[in-house]
């Protein structure tokens, strides 16, 4: 009897801990194999913004300060991911999480920047990096301010989002061309080559997202603008000629390349409520990541999670990059592959880095031709307000209240696009706030969901308060239901 376990004994063994489900140790070939399907998942995703602010920037034909912004990109990216998957307990939830440049401050980030050789891009970064150190601040304790953001909306946002981001596609396309009228009259049009290469881009995109099976299907946005640049070669509408101005690896000199970061409040003002969207998009993400891993997710471990999501608008700005979120696809690719290990994404990470020291592969890809960029950017940009559909679809709508409240905040995010004149009269502090239709989305919906349905107890719950009650689908069947609950606010 005395050789017998005792019942202690046993509580004990049955108390330790199990292993986590992402801390599984994978071969080498392995990790190579899947980190980089990681990163093929993301890269057309990751390097867009770049290209989007660069063009804004009125950088659009110089491949050196193109190729410094890709690698930046792609640095910054690499970086926050290593922090989010093997960082510190306290700057990284630990978990399979792939970050890089967000897309949800990309429309506010092009109108601070716009302007001639890069010259208003330190603006951006500063009000980026500011932006940062806000949302760091908030980590602790966004548990409680969530409450504010629950799918009404977010989903209104990214929407909002979204179509902001159309002009840009169809600028793309156009390449500043222009229609002369018979009264003498010139307006920006796009040509008919433009119009035909975006076609082609486009089409490809399409029929490979349609044949293409499983991940190969999430890469036919690279595809489309590989095939469409083979056709723009020797029809004169590539031109690759440049590319020897790029540097071949990393110069450290390249830091802070367009100056150190300026700091203007009302852009401050703009890049903080977008970060608290940023902050949102990070919760919902880690927490659909430990559904689908079956890793406990609690408040301490979102918080970390958001430090790493949000380190990217810190350290951004010395690279030359903007703010930084995690990317839907990728956890959409867990939930498809069944690999959780976070090792896998911190391979993927290494390679991000690696693909950043080589700022030439920028240049590249910043030289691709504008049409085909367009083309592609319909899908991408498209993708965000889908994304945002997706997320209103969650919504009751049977309360009439809900339907005011995505009505009233279309109304405002449109009038700037329509008339981006409209706030004209304004001092030019307030304008520059006014006029971005994101924000006067945000501020509308947050505002309307307060008094609609917080104030008097009529609060719904927050989106991870949802997520963590309501366990959803999770392995190779439900990508859709687990990994995108939340929606895909600024992901392709």
């Amino acid at each position: 009897m005395s050789n017998s376990p005792s019942a202690k004994d046993s509580a004990t063994t049955n108390a330790a801990p199990r292993p986590r489900p992402e801390d599984e140790r994978l071969p080498l070939r392995l990790l190579l194999v899947y980190g980089m399907q990681h990163i093929l998942t993301m890269y057309a995703g990751a390097v867009a913004p770049a290209l989007v602010i660069g063009a804004a920037a009125g950088l659009a034909n110089d491949p050196a300060s193109m190729g410094i912004l890709v690698s930046g990109a792609l640095l910054v990216a690499g970086i926050a991911t290593l922090l989010q998957t093997v960082g510190h307990r306290r700057i990284g939830a630990q978990m399979p999480i792939v970050v890089a440049a967000s897309f949800v401050p990309v429309s506010a980030v092009t109108a601070l920047a716009a302007g001639q050789n890069g010259e208003n891009l330190p603006v951006a970064f500063g009000a980026s990096l500011a932006a940062g150190v806000f949302a760091l601040c908030l980590t602790p304790f966004f548990g409680q301010l969530i409450r504010f953001f629950p799918p009404i909306v977010t989903g209104t946002i990214i929407t909002v989002i979204g179509i902001s981001l159309m002009p840009v596609a169809a600028r793309w396309i156009m390449d500043g061309a222009v229609h002369t009228g018979v009264d003498g009259t010139a307006v920006p049009a796009a040509p008919v080559a433009n119009l035909a290469l975006a076609g082609v881009t486009l089409a490809v995109i399409l029929l490979g997202s349609r044949v293409l099976p499983g991940i190969w299907g999430r890469l036919s946005i690279l595809l489309g603008m590989v095939v469409g640049t083979l056709v723009a070669l020797p029809l004169g509408m590539a031109d690759f000629s440049r590319i020897g101005e790029v540097d071949i690896v990393f110069d450290p000199t390249s830091l802070f390349y367009f100056g150190p970061p300026r700091f203007e409040p009302a852009a401050i003002i703009t890049m903080c409520v977008i970060m608290l969207v940023v902050l949102t998009e990070g919760a919902s993400h880690i927490i659909a990541v430990g559904e689908i891993t079956g890793s406990k997710v609690d408040a301490r471990r979102i918080s970390a999670g958001l430090r790493a999501d949000v380190s990217g608008s810190i350290i951004g700005p010395i690279l030359n990059s903007t703010p930084t979120s995690s990317f839907a696809q990728n956890i959409g690719l867990l939930a498809l592959t069944g690999i959780r290990s976070r090792y896998v994404v911190a391979v993927g990470a290494g390679i991000l880095i690696l693909l950043g020291l080589f700022p030439v592969l920028g240049g590249v890809m910043a030289a691709l031709p504008t049409p085909v960029l367009g083309g592609a950017g319909l899908v991408l940009f498209g993708s965000v307000a889908a994304s945002g559909v997706k997320t209103l679809a969650k919504v009751d709508f049977t309360r009439n209240l809900d339907l005011v409240l995505v009505a009233a905040a279309f109304g405002v995010a449109v009038i700037p696009l329509a008339y981006p004149t409209f706030y004209s009269f304004l001092p030019e502090s307030v304008e520059m706030i006014a006029h971005s239709g994101i924000i006067g989305a945000a501020v509308t919906a947050i505002l309307l969901n307060i008094c609609f349905n917080v104030v008097g107890g009529g609060g719904r719950r927050a989106p991870a308060e949802s997520s963590a009650r309501e366990p959803g689908p999770t392995g190779p069947a439900g990508p859709e239901g687990a990994a995108h609950r939340e929606g895909d606010p600024g992901r392709p």
